[in-house]
């Protein structure tokens, strides 16, 4: 398969699923759900052609298939819906998908005691008809009850096929074969069910992680504020108020009040300047151990080749410390499909130091010019004569390159 053919399946995929992340595996696993009663619907037709039954009689049991196709692809959704906390639970069409597989258990009973068809055919019908039963029931109802009512229908079936004369191998391969089937098909739909409810989940919690991150940090640099402006303030306002109380009564020590208040506010200037120096510095060394801690506390494997790094002078680090945090922040809110992100620090043969981030969650990168977070990298890599590099690549990733000359760096 060529490129521009791979790119054509993904762009496809794309339109099918939408954005990637957990809406896109919710609409592949209903797709997925729903093309069972497809396969099912095929497969009555198939039947209706093959089989020993004549023309009304296969006609019946395909008119009478495709209701219970019908019926399976309303319960498959409205159960997953349910399972999933978005929906009441279905309990009408679940009873309407019983009568419906019980109906067509028994008209498959019926033609085999009138003699229309013989025991390979009843064999085969009634061993796709508790394939496809077994799933839905599964999804919509509670473990426990689901089980007793995907077990029950198959076995009343199968004792109803005994007494209408199947027997010798043909009942014993559909005894087999529906023991087997019956319970991998329920498995198979409640764990699909369950995977997208945990995908979902752990999104949910990523979002609520990345919000309390960011709490975390205005907390953070308000406490430091607070530390620095409380005291500083309080003296303020008193001396203030006694240097008004002095001037008022025209004492001279009002002038020396006045001057201890402009010595403290020049302060609380200096103090402040270094509270905002600290927040807004990036050390390089810091920014990977924590965007490592960060990722991987969100799921996402990280893993970091720091080569050079360590040579770097302090404004180079600076520079590319920025980077990292603005990278990893995109990581955590844009991709939401990532499963792992790779940064290497690396100098070149074109005497540059080389800083990549690369994740593969490209489905959802920013779109660039919609933010002013990569912009603002870029003029601070200008200041050092860097480069920014963003955009996604041929196999679904999307990087993040930045480029600083090494005479910059040794500045």
């Amino acid at each position: 398969m060529t490129w521009s053919a791979t790119m054509s399946v993904e762009t496809w995929v794309e339109r099918l699923g939408g954005p990637d992340g957990p809406e896109r595996y919710r609409r592949y696993t209903l797709f997925t759900i729903t093309f069972f009663a497809v396969a099912e619907a095929a497969l009555w037709v198939f039947w209706g052609k093959t089989s020993d039954a004549g023309t009304p009689e296969s006609a019946l049991v395909v008119a009478l298939g495709g209701a219970h196709v019908g019926v399976q692809a309303l319960l498959s959704r409205a159960a997953l819906r349910h399972y999933l906390g978005a929906g009441p639970r279905p309990v009408r069409l679940v009873a309407l998908y019983i009568v419906a597989t019980v109906a067509m258990a028994a008209l498959g009973c019926a033609l085999l005691a009138t003699g229309r068809i013989g025991d390979p055919d009843l064999a085969s019908y009634l061993i796709w008809l508790h394939m496809f039963y077994a799933g839905p029931p599964m999804l919509a109802l509670p473990r426990g009850p689901g089980a007793v009512l995907v077990g029950a229908v198959p076995v009343a079936a199968l004792g109803a096929a005994a007494a209408s004369g199947l027997s010798g191998e043909r009942l014993a391969i559909t005894v087999g074969t529906t023991l087997l089937m019956v319970p991998f098909m329920a498995m198979a739909i409640r764990v699909s069910g369950w995977s997208v409810r945990l995908i979902e989940e752990l999104a949910r919690a990523r979002e609520t992680q990345a919000r309390l991150a960011v709490a975390e940090e205005r907390l953070r640099f308000g406490r430091d504020l607070h530390d620095v402006l409380g005291r500083n303030l309080a003296v303020v306002a008193l001396k203030s108020e006694l240097a008004v109380q002095l001037a008022r009564r025209g004492r001279e020590e009002a002038v020396g009040q006045m001057e201890e208040v402009q010595r403290i506010a020049q302060e609380s200037q200096r103090e402040i300047r270094a509270v905002v120096r600290g927040y807004r510095t990036a050390d390089l060394h810091t920014e990977l151990a924590g965007a490592r801690s960060v990722l991987e506390a969100a799921g996402i494997d990280c893993r970091i080749e720091n080569g050079p790094a360590a040579r770097l002078p302090a404004q180079t680090q600076a520079a590319l410390g920025w980077v990292v945090r603005e990278g990893t922040t995109n990581v955590l809110r844009h991709a939401q499909g990532a499963s792992r992100c790779e940064v290497t620090v690396r100098a070149t043969v074109s005497d540059a130091v080389l800083l990549v981030m690369e994740n593969d969650g490209a489905g959802t990168a920013p779109v660039p010019g919609t933010g002013s977070g990569l912009p603002g990298l870029r003029e601070r890599l200008a200041e050092v004569d860097g480069t920014l590099d963003a955009e996604p690549g041929p196999d679904g990733t999307f990087r993040l390159t930045a480029r600083i000359p090494w005479k910059a760096a040794d500045e």
